[in-house]
């Protein structure tokens, strides 16, 4: 066999963090230029610009990534720009495959993959996890905002395997150059957007700033938003209101083998909670986030090693629920703390020619520690809890030649949760005049999960991939060890500190094409679960304590359980360029999902999107872009026990705008893009059936946003 090593310079920053670029061919910096390494790694790779990252695929065009064995969803700068979303969720949830939470539309919206969210769908920024507590509760949002993102991306699938068991659903990964990893050719770049939105008096702000000269880089970030309470037909959504702020700043130390950098950054918000008592009490949060990040890379010149990669991270996070108590007083009820520190270091190996192909891959390590605990009226939900990891994974690709290459990647971890378990009786009803026992418990869990796939390079720029995976998910801190009242989800929440591990079987076939006038990412899987673990509706409603359970009526009281189950869909978007128009083109978009997910006995799993069909016209033309699109939700009558028909609906969008090149040294700008955008032009009555809240709530009505982006 033989180790190959090629000459070259970066043009790509790996997705999520697999790898990080220096400057492109055309910036002239040699100190900050990196020795390209002939390997695919286990994320595509993106386009960078002169100035730093790219918006990717021209304005308007559909963004479809063809090098990576699980489809990647990817939110480009320019469509950041354009919706200017204020969470992830609202980022996300209108692409096929993906919705979202909505708990707090606006505020507290966590993405959902294929019916699947919370514990197992992992979020990031840079490579490190997101450190919050928005995945034990709805109503908590993620300190994410993605105004200042250069691009999110959603990874599925094997790739998944190398942050965590937690991330069995997916990887929802916000990028930016908070760590900087180039230096802009000019020596200073940056981007500036603002807008307003009609439905909730919206406004919002957000400017990022990249410099650096000789081999140190620099980069500044900073955002604020406001919103009132949205309109929705016919009326108001009372208590809707949401505000965040905050920033970061960074500097990195750019050689000729490598980097290393440091970030701080900080996140606040306040915002109210809708609908039923939350609305009636007043109740709002206010998380709080401060976090260091640091990553690095070094190329050695020879042996087996290619490049070494770390990324480090760390954050306190809290936030308090107030509200009117039940003696119409106002003030702090409940109050949640994190407190958490992730570490991963990879190898990655010199590409390898064996006599049948060229093998490429890399090892990587990863650790992480978590405390959480909860005080006030919250104090009873969850005990202080402490959670540890370690894990080990693997990612190999052959390329056979022909366009056909093979991957296989493993990973083991060792889990262990120490909390306090509560053993309520069998039917979760008190007993009078004894307390459920509480007591002290440690669990262990050594998860393994194994992938492979094959993809297959097709005429006419086709790609085709086909995947099969088994992984095991560990049950968190909160699903072992919960045991009381959380009134702002308005549930009475209770673990159970006997589950077992949660394992999933997957097979998964793609088709994509991301050039030409016919682009298209088309997706089909089916997953069985075995133990999967669910909050199941007991039909029981609780007070703020178990004594009165059978009696209450504030609260539903959710138990985690384990059953099987068998998830299954597809998820399509294509796009159509039929006319010359200009330098561009008019064409057609369309796009279709469905999950169906179903237990062993034939009853539903609880809060699956429903079916969605959509599609619409396109112009892009001399710096113009037009678009009107529907999306129909069909309504959703697969539903779990308790739960309602959810109705559907009809979104129609629409969207012109103008983008203008300009002279730097003249205006001190290279491009400013302005725009109008329409959301739910026809005020329809939108309830989304994940939510926990659907049958409570609206989501916003008809609004009208104007937008302003100024690059530099």
């Amino acid at each position: 066999m033989r180790v190959l090593r090629t000459k070259g310079i970066w043009a790509g920053a790996a997705l999520a963090g697999v790898g990080l670029a220096a400057t492109p061919a055309g910036a002239q910096q040699a100190k900050a230029t990196l020795e390209e390494l002939s390997v695919t790694s286990p994320s595509p790779i993106v386009p960078m610009t002169a100035s730093g990252p790219g918006s990717g695929p021209p304005l308007g065009v559909l963004p479809v990534v063809t090098n990576t064995f699980s489809p990647v969803t990817v939110v480009t700068a320019d469509q950041i720009a354009r919706d200017q979303p204020r969470t992830l969720g609202d980022a996300l949830s209108d692409r096929p495959g993906i919705s979202a939470s909505t708990y707090a539309p606006g505020a507290a919206s966590r993405p959902i993959i294929r019916g699947l969210d919370n514990n197992r769908v992992r979020i990031q920024e840079n490579g490190v996890g997101i450190q919050d507590v928005s995945e034990l509760g709805e109503d908590h949002g993620v300190p994410i905002n993605p105004l200042v993102a250069n691009r999110i991306e959603v990874i599925r699938g094997p790739a998944s395997l190398r942050f965590g068991s937690q991330a069995i659903g997916g990887v929802v990964s916000a990028e930016n150059n908070r760590v900087p990893t180039y230096i802009p050719a000019n020596g200073v770049s940056g981007s500036a957007t603002t807008g307003f939105s009609s439905v909730d008096n919206g406004r919002l702000g957000a400017v990022t700033v990249d410099g650096g000269s000789g081999n140190v880089a620099v980069h500044a970030d900073g955002f604020r938003t406001a919103a009132d309470s949205y309109a929705i037909p016919g009326g108001i959504q009372r208590n809707s209101a949401n505000e965040s702020q905050g920033g970061a700043v960074g500097m990195s130390f750019i050689g000729d083998r490598g980097f290393v950098g440091l970030s701080y950054s900080h996140y606040d918000a306040l915002y109210q909670i809708p609908g039923g008592e939350a609305a009636e009490s007043r109740t709002r949060l206010d998380p709080r986030q401060d976090r260091l990040l640091a990553r690095g890379e070094y190329r050695p010149l020879d042996g087996p090693i290619a490049a070494v990669r770390f990324w480090l991270g760390g954050s306190v996070y809290r936030h308090d629920e107030t509200g009117l108590g039940e003696d119409g007083v106002d003030g702090i009820r409940a109050t949640f703390k994190n407190r958490e520190a992730e570490g991963r270091i990879e190898l990655q190996h010199v590409p390898v020619a064996l006599p049948f192909g060229t093998l490429t891959g890399a090892l990587g390590v990863q650790a992480g520690r978590r405390t959480l605990g909860t005080a006030g009226e919250a104090g009873g939900l969850l005990a202080p809890t402490d959670s540890r990891s370690n894990a080990v994974y693997l990612f190999e690709e052959l390329g056979l030649g022909g366009g056909l290459r093979l991957q296989a990647a493993g990973r083991i971890e060792g889990d262990r949760s120490t909390g306090t378990a509560t053993a309520f009786p069998g039917d979760y009803l008190p007993v009078e005049g004894e307390e459920p026992l509480a007591f002290g418990r440690r669990r262990k869990f050594a998860p393994k999960s194994v992938s492979f796939g094959a993809l297959q390079d097709l005429p006419y720029g086709f790609v085709a991939s086909l995947n099969g995976s088994f992984v095991e998910r560990a049950p968190t801190a909160f699903e072992l060890y919960s045991r009381g009242a959380h009134d702002a989800t308005e549930t009475f929440e209770i673990g159970d500190a006997n589950l077992k591990k949660e394992r999933a079987r997957t097979v998964e076939a793609s088709i994509r094409r991301a050039e030409g006038p016919l682009r298209l990412d088309a997706t089909g899987y089916y997953t069985r679960y075995t133990g999967f673990i669910y909050k199941r509706d007991t039909g029981i409603r609780c007070g703020d304590d178990f004594a009165s359970c059978g009696n209450g009526d504030e609260l539903q009281q959710i138990v985690y359980s384990q059953r099987n189950a068998t998830f299954y869909g597809a998820e399509i978007g294509a796009q159509l360029d039929l006319i010359p128009v200009g330098n561009g083109f008019a064409g057609l978009d369309a796009q279709y999902d469905f999950v169906r997910a179903q237990f062993d006995d034939g009853t539903f799993v609880p809060r699956i999107p429903p079916h969605r069909l959509g599609g619409g016209v396109f112009v892009r033309a001399d710096g113009w872009y037009a678009r009107v699109n529907l999306l129909h939700a069909f309504a959703h009558t697969e539903i779990a026990p308790i739960e309602t028909v959810t109705p559907g609906f009809d979104d129609l969008r629409a969207e012109v705008s103008y983008t203008k090149p300009l002279d730097p040294g003249v205006y001190g700008m290279s491009e400013v893009t302005l725009g109008l955008q329409g959301r739910n032009l026809l005020d329809d009555r939108i309830r989304n059936s994940a939510s926990f809240k659907k049958d409570e709530i609206l989501l916003p009505g008809r609004n009208v946003r104007l937008f302003l982006t100024a690059r530099f």
